[in-house]
């Protein structure tokens, strides 16, 4: 028995001791760690951890859903144990950021009727809606998780290309909350430019609807626009087109004229840009210092974008290609004035068939007199699609849809870019996001383990 003893008094036993009653202090303490966290806000309890971010929820998001006055429901119509991963995840971490939404989830299979008494609902859609205005919009989850059905062509599959998430719920919650609603009339009859889908639905998530118009078929404009936009025409307006268009900037009306190709004759057109101090320059731009890989006619401008016109933008990069231009004029007279939004470099060209006339050109420009703006944009490209979607990562939507909501007092840019899905920039194949009781009590255990082997190691 002595011997017994005098063993558990040696210094290796009460260091036995010791280290096992440490551990089980560590225990205690991630249990109770754990307890704790699970307690928490669900938006501290997720970290992201895809690549690109694509659960991280925009500042434009966060600082809507802060000032969010109504009652918002999300009605989810879908199985909630068989659908994507993401969406729930972002659903999640989504409404933790105010407690004015609630989310109930209908599973369509097992209650058909919610699909009948509700009209805006559809399966695998979100429903979102506010009591207080009446209003609704249905976000389908393939307007959320987007397909490339380009690749069906060559690999004879379609591909996830983007997850939309955030912009389309934040575009959803503002058409169902606010009152301001702007219209927007598209001139048609001259060879215009029609704009993608892809932009009328960013501008409607601006509360901004698209609507055709031919000049030569009313005898006045509508007393509804908001906006004139006239996209790349081909052709000309007539005397009669020219002076309505007139009148309407004189009586303070805001006009957008995307200027089609450089070497489209359209007199009349150039008279009105001359009248608001603008005068078009004859034949291509070229710019042979801001260029895409030595090609002199993909120009990079220089921005000039304050304000609201700058705002969102992430890199200051707007390519214009096969562009044409135009110079400022001097002498604008007390109640003319014009901003330069986008120029060449001091080492840009005009180029015709018979000379290249060096310059800085503008490219586009904001021009105000009294109430009346008018903003020329001198290429078309600038919301070509082909443009916009291969270098996915320049501001042309971006700054358009500022030029756009530059006109409008009362309407915020909500515009979101999605998130790409592509496999370079999302390799993460889970969820993408880590519950911080990880954080908080795994590392915990490992840091208190360590420091208990440290002490027992300082004792011996």
């Amino acid at each position: 028995m002595k011997k017994l003893l005098k063993k558990f008094r040696s210094v290796q036993t009460r260091h036995g001791f010791y280290s096992v009653g440490m551990i089980a202090v560590v225990i205690v303490i991630a249990v109770v760690v754990n307890l704790i966290v699970g307690q928490l806000p669900e938006k501290w309890k997720q970290v992201d951890v895809s690549n690109k971010n694509i659960y991280g929820v925009s500042k434009t998001s966060r600082k809507l859903l802060k000032n969010l006055g109504h009652k918002i429901k999300f009605t989810v119509y879908a199985d909630k144990s068989t659908t994507d991963e993401r969406i729930k995840t972002f659903l999640d971490r989504y409404t933790a950021l105010t407690d004015q939404i609630g989310v109930e989830w209908i599973n369509p299979v097992d209650h058909p009727q919610a699909l009948q008494e509700n009209k805006d609902a559809q399966s695998s859609s979100i429903v979102v809606s506010c009591e207080d205005t009446g209003k609704s919009v249905t976000v389908p989850f393939s307007d959320i998780i987007v397909q490339d059905y380009s690749s069906y062509y060559t690999s004879g599959s379609t591909s996830e290309s983007e997850f939309d998430a955030d912009g389309q719920l934040t575009s959803a919650i503002n058409q169902v909350t606010t009152d301001v609603s702007k219209k927007l009339y598209y001139t048609t009859g001259h060879g215009e430019t029609t704009l993608s889908t892809e932009m009328t639905d960013e501008l409607e998530g601006s509360s901004v609807t698209t609507e055709e118009l031919n000049l030569l078929m009313v005898k006045e404009m509508p007393a509804d626009c908001d906006l004139l936009l006239i996209d790349a025409p081909s052709g000309d307006f007539s005397e009669q087109e020219k002076t309505m268009l007139l009148e309407y900037l004189s009586g303070g009306g805001k006009v957008i004229y995307v200027m089609g190709d450089a070497m489209s004759d359209t007199p009349n057109l150039d008279s009105v840009m001359d009248q608001y101090g603008m005068t078009k320059t004859k034949g291509y731009i070229a710019d042979t210092q801001r260029n895409y890989q030595g090609n002199y006619y993909y120009i990079f401008p220089e921005i000039s974008a304050s304000g609201d016109l700058g705002d969102g933008l992430e890199n200051n990069m707007v390519l214009l290609v096969n562009s044409a231009g135009f110079t400022v004029k001097k002498d604008l007279g007390d109640t003319l004035t014009v901003d330069e939004v986008m120029t060449t470099s001091p080492d840009g060209y005009a180029v015709t068939e018979d000379e290249q006339t060096q310059g800085e050109y503008t490219l586009a420009a904001v021009a105000e007199e009294g109430e009346a703006k008018l903003t020329v944009i001198a290429s078309e490209s600038m919301i070509n699609s082909q443009i916009t979607d291969y270098f996915s990562n320049l501001d042309n939507k971006r700054l358009f849809v500022n030029m756009v909501l530059n006109n409008f007092d009362d309407v915020e840019n909500l515009s979101i870019d999605p998130k790409s899905l592509s496999v370079e920039m999302n390799t993460v194949q889970h969820a993408g996001s880590i519950s911080t009781a990880l954080i908080f009590g795994v590392p915990a255990v490992v840091l208190i383990g360590g420091f208990v082997i440290w002490m027992k190691r300082r004792k011996a």
